[in-house]
């Protein structure tokens, strides 16, 4: 079970720009394409500030720091 701070992402990098794209109901995860190149951790610093702008909290990378499935936590 995910608490209701929790969520799954799956994430797109070298994306043209950050955008939510919608939900992917097979892996119960958010698609996020991410205007960052999947290197030197380039792609999981954007994806925490762009997550952050958008929901207007501090996010944090709980899983998945090396994999496209990410699982996020929204700080209090």
């Amino acid at each position: 079970m995910i608490a209701k701070d929790v969520f799954r992402v799956l994430v797109r990098p070298n994306a043209r720009k950050s955008a939510i794209l919608g939900f992917d109901d097979a892996r119960q995860a958010y698609r996020v394409a991410i205007a960052a190149p999947a290197e030197g951790n380039r792609a999981n610093l954007e994806l925490m500030r762009f997550l952050s702008k958008e929901l207007g909290r501090k996010v944090r990378i709980v899983s998945g720091l090396r994999n496209k499935l990410k699982t996020i936590r929204v700080d209090q």
